[in-house]
């Protein structure tokens, strides 16, 4: 349904620099990052779990994307009785670099392409091993939520996760707005998206 693009890319890019954010080259820029309380940990709990791979230190992102995943880990875990996982989060210039040489679909670590991860408002969510249901349901919420352009989602194919870029405009809409249980949402936004999926 949302299938990687060099469109989406752009996009992604087009919001991290409207909220004037850097792409975080280092380590020493990431630790400043979180020090400051720009970037803030992902917390595992009884709706969220890490892939262990995922280096704890990179376990971080941007307070909104950090509220969007706690509410999506919590309306899915709600409707699925399942935990949600988190692949990856924030990534520094030099570890997307290194990526791109054992994942040529990986986005460049420079550019008007350039990975969200860098930013810190990104976060990847396992899709392999998901239902029907459960996808379709993951799809669904991305979508509502798309169309409020508060999110930039991608199904990657390769890695099997729901890649998604959260705006910042999410905070302000969260504050005003109670998550969208998906199950009560309006037809035409479930027959859009069913649509959408074929």
């Amino acid at each position: 349904m949302f299938r990687p693009s060099h469109e989406s890319l752009l996009l992604q890019n087009a919001e991290i620099d409207r909220m004037e954010l850097p792409r975080i080259q280092d380590d020493n820029e990431l630790e400043a990052l979180k020090e400051s309380g720009a970037l803030q940990p992902i917390i595992a709990n009884e709706t969220l779990r890490f892939d262990p791979r995922l280096d704890p230190s990179r376990r971080y992102c941007r307070p909104w994307t950090r509220d969007f995943v706690q509410d999506i880990a919590q309306a899915y875990y709600h409707r699925f009785h399942q935990q949600i996982q988190v692949n990856s989060a924030v990534r520094t210039v030099k570890v997307q670099k290194k990526l791109r040489r054992h994942n040529r679909n990986a986005a460049p670590a420079e550019g008007e392409t350039a990975s969200s991860h860098l930013a810190g408002l990104t976060v990847d969510l396992q899709r392999r091993g998901m239902t029907q249901d459960e996808i379709h349901w993951m799809q669904r919420y991305l979508f509502y939520l798309k169309s409020l352009g508060l999110v930039e989602p991608e199904e990657e194919r390769h890695q099997w996760v729901f890649h998604i870029m959260v705006s910042g405009r999410y905070a302000a809409w969260r504050e005003t707005e109670d998550v969208v249980p998906v199950e009560h949402e309006p037809a035409s936004v479930i027959s859009a998206s069913a649509e959408g999926s074929r």
